[in-house]
């Protein structure tokens, strides 16, 4: 898919929102992606996450044996991406502040996961959920995500894979441009700031 197929497909479903929002990192922005409304539809999820795993070179696409995505945002994608790449796919949530896998999920040691997100904007959540992975017994060999915010800068510590890059710009609360402060903020996202 191109960048503007993908946009497209964000546009289709009313997901690209502009406004004043806070984001899960705490920064601000005058966009946000709704990845929940483009994941809404199945067919749509299935292309986005095909879409993604022609990205990951075929040689570690191979090695892969299991997709873990961060809940909430990530468990669509992820379990879409668990489709796509024909493993299977499990979530980690944190039930009290700290990524773990509940629900019955386990790891086998050595399993080579593949960690998928909706979005990373700084890549904290992500490094997170790796940290919870590999205390579980896992090997993160990759991450992938629908959209990377970060203009290339996150880093992971395992090669990355997004779908699209997006530059949007972020403010911390201090850097908040004049004519974005006067808009009251909100927050879509799934995720409370503690």
């Amino acid at each position: 898919m191109t960048e503007d197929e993908v946009l497209a497909e964000f546009r289709a479903s009313n997901a690209l929102l502009e406004g004043h929002f806070l984001l899960s990192s705490g920064r601000h922005s005058a966009h946000y992606l709704q990845c929940a409304r483009v994941l809404m539809d199945p067919m749509r999820a299935s292309r986005l996450a095909m879409a993604i795993a022609q990205k990951i070179p075929r040689e570690l696409r191979k090695d892969i044996n299991c997709v873990v995505s961060p809940a909430m945002g990530g468990v669509i994608i992820g379990h879409e991406m668990g489709r796509a790449l024909g493993v299977e796919a499990m979530f980690v949530e944190r039930p009290t502040g700290t990524f773990e896998l509940r629900r019955g999920f386990a790891l086998n040691p050595g399993d080579k996961v593949l960690i998928v997100e909706d979005v990373v904007t700084t890549g904290l959540s992500s490094r997170e959920a790796i940290k919870a992975i590999e205390e579980a017994g896992g090997q993160v060999i990759a991450g992938a995500a629908l959209v990377d915010r970060s203009a290339g800068q996150a880093d992971l510590g395992v090669p990355f894979f997004p779908l699209i890059e997006l530059n949007f710009p972020t403010w911390a609360p201090d850097e908040i441009p004049p004519e974005l402060a006067t808009i009251p903020a909100i927050k879509p996202g799934s995720r409370a700031k503690p």
